[in-house]
C-alpha cells in the first residue's frame, strides 16, 4: 500500500477548496517512509481520502496532482500535457507563424505543481522545482513527444531549480533529441530573437512579458525610451520596432547587454539608435542625468519570500521614485514585480508612494500581469506573481 499522509482535524479545509498545497504542519502522521519526491496519498483526521502528490521535505510537503484516486501511470502524463497543449491550441500559440515560442505547461496553473516547460520553436525546455516532477523526467518527456510530435528535441534545466538540499546531483541536458544545439532564433509577434536555453537565465527567455512588450510597443513611437533590467533586450526590441526616436537598455550583465545588442541588429541592423550598457540599473538611475520620455522597470523579484518582504519594498519605492522623476512631462513609466510574495494592493501602494516622494502627479493607464500561457488556477491565487502598471506622468 501507497504510503499516506493523515491530516491534522480540520486542515483539510483547503484541500476542499482545491488549494494544491499541504504544509508540513497541517500534518498529524505519515504512515509508511516515503522517499522525497514519492507520490503519497493524503487523508483526513477521520481517514478519508482527500488527495494524492508528490511528497516533499520542506514547509509545502505535499504537491497535489490529484483530488481523485487515480493511478498516476503514463496516459496520466498524456492526458495531463494534452491539455496544457489543446489551451495553448486555443490561445493561438502552438500553430503561429508570428509566435514561436510560448510556455507550455506552466506548474499549478495546468495543474502540475512544480513543473515548468517553454518551448522554442521545436525544442521542450524543462525546468522541474520539485523533487517529485525531477523523477518523473522521463514521464515528462515522454507525454510531450506523444502530444506534440512537432518537438525535435526535449532538454532538462533543473540543476538550479530543484530543492538544493535534496541532493540530486542534478545536470543539465538532453531528455531525448538534438544533443549540442544551445541557442536558436525564435519569433515573438513577428519580432526575432535569438534564445539560449542552456546558458540563459530561466529557461533562456522570459516569455511571460510578451503581451506587456506589445503594449510598450503601442507607447513608444517618437519617445526617449530607457529599458532597465533589460536582459536579452526584449522591450527595446518592440520600441524600436514601433518608432522609438531613442532607446538605451542598461543591464549589469555584460553577457546580457551584448545579446540585447544582438537582438536588435538581428531585426534591425547595425544603423539604429539604440544604446546598450552594461551597469547596475541602481546606480545608473542614481547617477545619470538624463531624462526620457518612457522608462521601463522591470527587475528581479526583490522578495522571494515574505521573510525579506519589507526591504524588497523599500528597493522597489526607491527605484521608482527615482524613475518617477527622471521622466519628462508627459512621459511614460513602465513598472513591474515578478515577486510572488508581494500581492497587486502591496505593490501599487508601494508605487503610490514612489510617485508621492517624487512629487509628481500621476496616472495608472494599465494594470498589467502574466500572459494567458501562464494560467492561474483561481484556487491557487499566489500563482499570480507577475505585476505591473503604465503610469502617465505629468
Amino acid at each position: 500500500m501507497a504510503a499516506h499522509i493523515q491530516l491534522k482535524r480540520g486542515k483539510e479545509e483547503s484541500l476542499r477548496r482545491f488549494h494544491p498545497w499541504i504544509f508540513s504542519g497541517a500534518i498529524e502522521r505519515i504512515a509508511g517512509e516515503p522517499a522525497e519526491g514519492d507520490i503519497v496519498e493524503v487523508r483526513t483526521h477521520g481517514g478519508d481520502f482527500i488527495a494524492m502528490g508528490h511528497y516533499q521535505i520542506g514547509s509545502i510537503a505535499v504537491r497535489v496532482l490529484s483530488f481523485g484516486e487515480l493511478t498516476i501511470d503514463q496516459q496520466w502524463w498524456n492526458r495531463r500535457v494534452a491539455v496544457a497543449a489543446d489551451l495553448r491550441r486555443s490561445l493561438g500559440l502552438r500553430d503561429n507563424p508570428l509566435t514561436t515560442c510560448y510556455r507550455l505547461i506552466h506548474g499549478e496553473g495546468d495543474s502540475l505543481p512544480g513543473l515548468v516547460v517553454d518551448i522554442y520553436d521545436r525544442v521542450a525546455v524543462v525546468q522541474c522545482h520539485s523533487v517529485g516532477m525531477y523523477r518523473s523526467r522521463s514521464q515528462i518527456a515522454e507525454a510531450i513527444r506523444t502530444v506534440m510530435p512537432e518537438i525535435e528535441a526535449i532538454y532538462d534545466k533543473s540543476s538550479q531549480t530543484v530543492p538544493y538540499n535534496a541532493q540530486l546531483g542534478a545536470v543539465d541536458g538532453y531528455l531525448w533529441g538534438a544533443g549540442g544545439e544551445e541557442s536558436r532564433t525564435v519569433l515573438e509577434n513577428g519580432h526575432k530573437f535569438s534564445v539560449n536555453w542552456v546558458k540563459g537565465q530561466k529557461t533562456g527567455f522570459f516569455i511571460d512579458q510578451r503581451c506587456n512588450r506589445y503594449l510598450v510597443g503601442r507607447y513608444a513611437r517618437g519617445r526617449r525610451v530607457l529599458n532597465t533590467f533589460c536582459y536579452t533586450g526584449g522591450f527595446s526590441v518592440y520600441a524600436l520596432a514601433q518608432g522609438a526616436r531613442e532607446v538605451y537598455s542598461v543591464d549589469s550583465s555584460e553577457r546580457a547587454v551584448r545579446l540585447a545588442d544582438e537582438n536588435v541588429v538581428l531585426n534591425f541592423g547595425p544603423e539604429v539608435n539604440h544604446t546598450a550598457i552594461a551597469a547596475d540599473a541602481f546606480e545608473y538611475l542614481r547617477q545619470t542625468d538624463e531624462k526620457f520620455d518612457m522608462i521601463i522597470l522591470d527587475p528581479p523579484a526583490f522578495a522571494k519570500h515574505h521573510k525579506v518582504l519589507g526591504n524588497a519594498m523599500q528597493g522597489y519605492k526607491r527605484l521608482n521614485a527615482r524613475a518617477l522623476s527622471m521622466i519628462e512631462p508627459g512621459g511614460i513609466l513602465f513598472t513591474f514585480s515578478c515577486s510572488q510574495a508581494v500581492s497587486k494592493e502591496l505593490f501599487r501602494t508601494t508605487v503610490f508612494s514612489a510617485a508621492a516622494i517624487a512629487g509628481r502627479k500621476v496616472r495608472i493607464l494599465h494594470q498589467l500581469t502574466q500572459p494567458a500561457d501562464h494560467p492561474i488556477d483561481i484556487y491557487h491565487p499566489e500563482g499570480e506573481y507577475l505585476k505591473g502598471l503604465v503610469l502617465f506622468v505629468e
